[in-house]
Order: C-alpha cells, then sequence, then structure tokens
C-alpha cells in the first residue's frame, strides 16, 4: 500500500515538472480574453432575456 503511494507522489512530481506556466504577460493577456468574453456573453444574455421577457407578456396579453 504505501509502495503505490510512493510511486504515486514520484508520478506525481515528474508530472509537475513538466508544466510550462505562462509568462505574465500572457497570463494578463488570457485574463483580458476571458474578462471581455464574459461581458459580451452576459449582454447578449441579458438582451435574449429582456427580448424573451417582452415576447411572452405580449402573448400573455
Amino acid at each position: 500500500m504505501f509502495e503505490r503511494i510512493k510511486n504515486f507522489l514520484r508520478e506525481v512530481k515528474l508530472e509537475t515538472k513538466k508544466v510550462v506556466f505562462p509568462s505574465k504577460e500572457e497570463l494578463i493577456g488570457s485574463t483580458w480574453v476571458v474578462i471581455i468574453s464574459t461581458l459580451i456573453v452576459a449582454v447578449f444574455l441579458g438582451i435574449v432575456d429582456l427580448l424573451l421577457t417582452r415576447f411572452v407578456k405580449f402573448l400573455l396579453r
């Protein structure tokens, strides 16, 4: 049992050495892409929600 745990931790250590972390500039650029994408989707969904709400109110009258 302990040998399997040791083996697992050894493999985890080897895999973490393969990880390439982004530079500060890449991280900032990716963050802006996520923020802008989120805002665009939020505005789009807000407009769709507004239009569907008005449409349903029109149908119920």
